[in-house]
């Protein structure tokens, strides 16, 4: 009787490590590139090496952390422009997916509750609150896969964007970025009222392409031997 107790506290001291080591990623606090000291960790969250370990085996398997060479342990992973390119061609295709899903079964009421949380993120770029944004977005796009239904591509899309993560939140403080992304959360909507799947379709891949752009405009192109956009 004694066994599944200690299991379950070791899961979730896992967790545990696990969450707070995933939000210390995504707000910056552990930068791209920065080596994971397992000591200086395990002290900062308050617990010993062996869940320290397991939450770090299961953010590498996120795409958050990668292992280095032999011996020299585990480091925030650094996306490069390549690979963040091809992220985006996935994002694009299953963005389109969903929308494509959406106009065929969203309901009036879900629909109504995406189109107040574009309204919400309005006002988060009038009052040039981009924190406020950035967290209104991925709600947003987490309450579009819901209101999809389909598991399987809301878990690779997620999947995705934590691994573009921190970009993504740097793209989205500008201003004008951000009433551009917004614009385009808008003619996604106007697009799955109208029923037609191909032209949702159509518009939720425009929408990740013009996040690709946006992206792509962010950048010091100097010598950087950035990936240009595909398609139109």
């Amino acid at each position: 009787m004694d066994g599944p107790a200690p299991l379950a506290a070791s899961a979730s001291l896992v967790g545990r490590a696990r969450a707070e080591l995933e939000r210390l990623i995504l707000d910056g606090a552990l930068p791209p590139g920065e080596r994971l000291n397992e000591v200086a960790l395990a002290a900062r969250l308050g617990l010993s090496r062996g869940p320290l370990r397991e939450a770090l085996r299961g953010l590498e398997r996120d795409g958050l952390v990668a292992a280095g060479a032999a011996g020299q342990g585990m480091h925030v992973r650094r996306i490069e422009p390549e690979e963040l390119a091809e992220i985006y061609d996935m994002r694009a295709v299953l963005q389109g997916f969903n929308c494509a899903l959406l106009a065929a079964r969203i309901t009036p009421g879900a629909l109504a509750a995406l189109r107040a949380r574009v309204a919400e993120m309005d006002a988060a770029i009038t009052a040039g609150d981009a924190g406020l944004y950035y967290r209104q977005n991925l709600d947003f796009h987490d309450a579009m896969l819901d209101a999809a239904e389909h598991r399987r591509s809301a878990a690779l899309y997620r999947g995705l964007v934590k691994e573009a993560h921190l970009t993504r939140k740097l793209v989205l403080r500008a201003p004008p970025n951000m009433r551009e992304s917004n614009a385009e959360h808008a003619a996604m909507l106007d697009a799955i009222e109208t029923g037609d799947a191909e032209r949702a379709r159509a518009v939720g891949e425009a929408h990740v392409n013009g996040g690709r752009r946006r992206w792509l405009g962010s950048l010091d192109l100097t010598g950087r031997g950035v990936v240009p956009a595909r398609g139109g």
